[in-house]
C-alpha cells in the first residue's frame, strides 16, 4: 500500500546529512565531517541553551503568513518567560486552525526557539479547541531532536496515546531520526521495531533515516546491507537519498568495491546518479588513491550534465597532495578554474600545504597572492596552514607577519593559530613576539594551551632568558595549563644549552614531584647541561642510568656523549663513540663530523682529520655535508661561491635554534682548532645574522661585554677576538671606551658559585685572556661568571699592544686568518 508523504512531513524529518547538506559546506572545510555528539553531548548542549527565551526583537517577516498567524508569532515573540499563554491566546479562539498553529511551531522551529513551542504545546495540549493533532506533535520531535532534547522528545511522543492522538509512520520516523542524528542508533533500530510490532508500516523515509543514523553511528557494513535488504523485502524501493547515504558510508569507511556495488546496483535500479552521488564516488576512490578511476569519475559527470562541483575538485586535489604529484595536482587547478569552479579557500589550502611540504616557499607566496588577487577571502585553516608551513621552514619572522595580517583582516585566530605562531617564535628564539601574542591571548581570555607556553619558554630559552622561561613555567599552573613531558623537556634544553645542571636537576625533581616520567629527551638535555657545565663524570652517569631506566638512546643522545667525550679531549673514546653512531646505519649529523674533526686536531691527529675531511667531501647522500666539507677546506671563500654555504645554512635554520647553537658551535669547533679563524669569524657572522647567540655582544657607555657562557671552545676564542678586535678599533678612532670590558662566562646559579671559574667555557675564555694580555682581565668578587677589565687597564693593554715589533701600527690584536691544515700542506 503506497503512503501519500505530505511535503511539510518531508521537511520536518528529513535526516541532516543526506544529500543535501554536503552543498552546505563551510569554504574553510575540504571535507564534511560527518561526526556527531552523542545524545549525552547533545543534551548538555541544549541545557546551556535553557537561560535564554529567544530573541524578543525578532519578528516575522510581513506578509509571510495571514495577518492573524503573523500577529500570534509576534505577541508569543514578545512574551516575558513567565508572561500568560492563555492571555495571548484569547483572542485567537475559533480564529486559527491546526494548520495556522502548525505555522507558527515551524516559524519557531525556523528560529530553534524550542522554549516558547514547548510553552505553546503544553497550552494546546490542556484545551478543547486547539488540541494538537499528529502533525503538530511530529513537528514538536522534531524540533526538540535537533536540539538534542532527546529525554523531551520521549516524552511528547509517549504522550500521544494519552492525549487520543494515534501514531502514524510519520511521528515515528520523527523520533527515530531524533535520536539517529544525536548518535543514538542503536535506539533508531529499537524503534523500527517497536514500530513494526505496532503495526505501523515503515516509508521510505523511515528507512532511509534508520540507514543514515546506523552509516553515522558506525553501524558495520553487513548492517546497512542487511538494512537495505529488509526494506526492499518489505517492498520499498530505495530511492537516490538511499543510495547516496550508502555510497556516504562508503566515503566514510574508504569502501571502494563495496561503492562500486552499490552504483551498480543504483543503474540497474533505474536511479539516475546526480551531483552528491558522484561527490562521494569521487570522495571514495581519492581516499583510496586510485585517482584513473578519479579522473574517468570527473569526466562521465561532466558527459552526463553533472559538472562537477568544487568538492569534488579539492577530493582529486587531496589525493593528488597527498602523493607528493605537485604537477598533477596543479594541472586539476588549472583545469577546474578553466571549467568556471571558482577555487574556495580549501582548494588554496591544499595547494599551499603541498608547496610547503616540497619546500616550494615561493611557490606558497605567488599562490597565496594568487588567491587574495582572485577575492578568495583566506579563512583561519588558510593562515593556520600557512603558519605551519613557513614555521616548519624556518621563516620564523614572516609567521609573525602572517598573524598580524591575519588580524588586520579580521580573520579570527583559533587555539590552532596560536600554538602553531608560539610554536615558530619558540623555534625561532622570537621571544618579544611570543611574549606580545601570549598578551594578545590574554586580552582575548583566551587560556593558553600547554604547547603555547612549551613556545614561549622554547623562546626565552633560545634568548638565554632563563629566569623568564621559569617565570613562563610557574605561570602555567596558576592559569590551570599543566605543564606536560614537552614543557618540561622545552625547559630542561634551555638550562642545558648554559649549562646550568643545577637548575636542570631540580626541574627534573618537580617532573619526578609531578608523576611525570623522564624521556629520552629529558636524559639528552641533562646529558648537556652536564656537559655544558664542565661535569663530565655526571654526564656518562645520566647516560648509564638512561640505560637502566630503559629509555632506548638515539643518534641525538650518542651525539651528546660524543660532545662529553670531545670536551673533555679524549681522542680514543670520541672516536669509538663516533663508530657507535655509525653502527646505528645512519649517516652521522654534520656536527659529529666537525666535533671529530675538532678532536683530531687538538690532540695533533691530523691524518685522521684529513681522512675524515675527505669522508664529508665524498659524500653522496648529503650535500649538507659536501659543502660544510668544502668550505672547511675553503672552496667557497669567493663571494660568489659562498652563496652556497648561505643557502645551507638558511636550510639548516629550518631545523631551529636549539639545532642552531649545536651545530655553528661545533662547525666553529672545527675551524678554529683546523687554524680556519677568518672563517670561523665568518661563519659566527651567518650564525647571529641568523639569530642565533643574541646575547653574544652588548654594548652601551658603561659596558661593553662578550658573553659566551653558551659556546664551545672554539666559538669562544673567535667571540673573544672579534670583540678584543672591536675595542680596539674603537680606541684607534679615539672613541670612548667603556668603563668595564666584560665576559660573561656562566649565568644562573653558576654565575654565583665558587667554582663557576673552572667550567669549560670560563677556562677557555681566561686562558685566552692570559695569554693574551697577562693579567689585564680577572675574576670580580661580586660575581664568578664576568672576567673583567676596568678601563684604565683597557687603555694600558691597548697601548701596549698597538703596535708591532717594527713600529707600525696593527688594525687587530687578534690576527684572524687561515692557515693551511697540517696534513694539507703535504699534499
Amino acid at each position: 500500500m503506497a503512503i501519500s508523504i505530505p511535503n511539510n512531513f518531508i521537511a520536518l524529518t528529513q535526516p541532516s546529512n543526506l544529500s543535501i547538506n554536503r552543498r552546505q559546506l563551510s569554504s574553510s572545510r575540504i571535507f564534511t565531517n560527518r561526526s556527531f555528539h552523542s545524545s549525552g553531548a547533545g543534551i548538555c548542549r541544549a541545557k546551556a541553551r535553557e537561560i535564554v527565551l529567544g530573541n524578543p526583537a525578532v519578528t516575522v517577516e510581513k506578509g509571510k503568513y495571514s495577518y492573524d498567524v503573523e500577529t500570534l508569532i509576534n505577541k508569543l515573540s514578545s512574551l516575558p518567560p513567565r508572561g500568560s499563554i492563555a492571555r495571548c491566546l484569547d483572542v485567537f479562539r475559533n480564529k486559527l486552525s491546526l494548520k495556522d498553529f502548525a505555522l507558527v511551531f515551524k516559524e519557531f522551529a525556523h528560529r530553534g526557539d524550542w522554549q516558547r513551542s514547548l510553552r505553546l504545546f503544553k497550552y494546546m495540549q490542556r484545551q478543547i479547541w486547539c488540541k494538537p493533532n499528529e502533525h503538530i506533535y511530529t513537528i514538536m520531535i522534531s524540533l526538540l531532536g535537533r536540539e538534542g532534547l532527546l529525554d523531551k522528545c520521549r516524552e511528547v511522543f509517549d504522550e500521544m496515546p494519552s492525549q487520543g492522538v494515534p501514531r502514524s509512520v510519520f511521528s515515528y520516523t520523527a523520533l527515530i531520526n531524533a535520536y539517529g542524528r544525536n548518535g543514538a542508533y542503536d535506539v533508531s533500530l529499537e524503534l523500527l521495531a517497536k514500530m513494526k510490532k505496532d503495526k505501523v508500516l515503515p516509508s521510505i523515509l523511515t528507512y532511509n533515516t534508520v540507514i543514515n543514523a546506523c552509516a553515522r553511528g558506525g553501524l558495520d557494513w553487513e548492517g546497512l546491507l542487511g538494512l537495505f535488504a529488509e526494506m526492499r523485502h518489505e517492498g520499498i524501493q530505495p530511492d537516490i537519498v538511499t543510495y547516496n547515504t550508502l555510497l556516504s558510508a562508503c566515503a566514510d569507511r574508504g569502501l571502494g568495491n563495496e561503492a562500486e556495488m552499490v552504483f551498480r546496483n543504483m543503474n540497474e535500479g533505474g536511479i539516475l546518479p546526480d551531483l552528491t552521488t558522484y561527490s562521494y564516488l569521487v570522495e571514495t576512490f581519492g581516499k583510496l588513491g586510485k585517482l584513473e578511476k578519479v579522473s574517468e569519475l570527473l569526466k562521465e559527470m561532466e558527459l552526463g550534465g553533472n559538472l562537477p562541483d568544487i568538492m569534488s575538485y579539492n577530493v582529486l586535489l587531496e589525493a593528488y597532495a597527498n602523493s607528493g604529484s605537485i604537477k598533477e595536482a596543479m594541472g586539476v587547478f588549472r583545469q577546474m578554474q578553466a571549467a568556471g569552479c571558482v577555487p574556495n579557500a580549501g582548494t588554496y589550502s591544499i595547494l599551499l600545504n603541498l608547496y610547503g611540504r616540497n619546500g616550494r616557499y615561493d611557490d606558497v607566496r605567488e599562490l597565496f597572492l594568487e588567491m587574495k588577487a582572485s577575492n578568495t577571502e583566506p579563512d583561519a585553516a588558510t593562515y593556520n596552514i600557512l603558519i605551519q608551513v613557513f614555521g616548519e621552514g624556518g621563516y620564523f619572522k614572516e609567521v609573525v607577519t602572517l598573524f598580524h595580517d591575519m588580524v588586520e583582516e579580521n580573520v579570527e585566530p583559533n587555539m590552532k593559530t596560536y600554538d602553531g605562531l608560539i610554536f615558530a617564535c619558540g623555534k625561532g628564539g622570537l621571544h618579544e613576539d611570543a611574549k606580545k601574542i601570549l598578551l594578545h591571548m590574554n586580552e582575548k581570555g583566551i587560556v593558553p594551551s600547554s604547547r603555547a607556553y612549551t613556545g614561549v619558554i622554547e623562546a626565552y630559552g633560545q634568548a638565554a632568558l632563563y629566569e623568564e622561561a621559569l617565570v613562563a613555567f610557574n605561570t602555567m599552573n596558576e592559569v590551570e595549563s599543566k605543564p606536560t613531558i614537552e614543557t618540561y623537556n622545552s625547559l630542561l634544553q634551555t638550562f642545558a644549552r648554559g649549562g646550568l645542571h643545577k637548575e636542570a636537576e631540580a626541574i627534573l625533581s618537580r617532573m619526578n614531584e609531578a608523576g611525570i616520567a623522564k624521556s629520552r629527551d629529558s636524559f639528552n638535555a641533562l646529558i648537556e647541561a652536564y656537559r655544558q657545565g664542565g661535569q663530565f663524570e655526571d654526564a656518562i652517569k645520566a647516560y648509564v642510568e638512561m640505560e637502566k631506566a630503559r629509555c632506548d638512546p638515539d643518534e641525538r643522545t650518542l651525539e651528546a656523549v660524543l660532545s662529553v667525550y670531545c670536551f673533555a679531549g679524549l681522542c680514543d673514546e670520541s672516536n669509538e663513540q663516533f663508530k657507535e653512531i655509525k653502527a646505528l646505519g645512519v649517516l652521522p649529523s654534520v656536527t659529529s663530523y666537525c666535533m671529530m674533526l675538532a678532536v683530531y686536531a687538538k690532540c695533533d691527529r691530523w691524518d685522521d682529520a684529513y681522512k675524515l675531511l675527505d669522508d664529508m667531501l665524498a659524500n653522496k647522500v648529503s650535500n649538507i655535508h659536501q659543502v660544510i666539507g668544502q668550505m672547511i677546506r675553503g672552496d667557497f671563500d669567493d663571494d660568489g661561491n659562498w652563496q652556497m654555504v648561505e643557502y645551507i645554512f638558511d636550510k639548516l635554520n629550518s631545523e631551529g635554534y636549539g639545532f642552531g647553537i649545536r651545530f655553528y658551535n661545533a662547525l666553529l669547533e672545527t675551524l678554529w682548532w683546523l687554524g680556519q679563524k677568518e672563517r670561523a669569524a665568518r661563519v659566527l657572522k651567518e650564525a647571529t645574522k641568523r639569530g642565533l647567540f643574541p646575547e653574544l655582544f652588548r654594548k652601551n657607555k658603561l659596558v661593553f661585554s662578550v658573553d659566551v657562557h653558551r659556546m664551545w671552545e672554539g666559538g669562544t676564542y673567535t667571540s673573544m677576538s672579534i670583540w678584543l678586535n672591536n675595542l680596539h678599533e674603537m680606541f684607534l678612532s679615539g672613541n670612548d671606551l667603556p668603563q668595564l670590558a666584560t665576559v660573561v662566562v656562566a649565568r644562573g646559579l653558576m654565575e654565583k658559585c665558587a667554582t663557576a671559574h673552572d667550567i669549560p667555557v670560563a677556562r677557555a675564555a681566561y686562558r685566552f685572556l692570559q695569554d693574551n694580555f697577562s693579567s689585564s682581565f680577572s675574576f670580580p668578587g661580586w660575581n664568578n661568571g664576568r672576567i673583567v677589565c676596568q678601563r684604565s687597564q683597557l687603555k694600558r693593554m691597548l697601548s701596549a699592544t698597538n703596535s708591532s715589533s717594527d713600529g707600525s701600527k696593527e688594525d687587530n690584536i687578534i690576527a684572524l686568518s687561515n692557515s693551511p691544515i697540517p696534513s694539507m700542506a703535504f699534499k
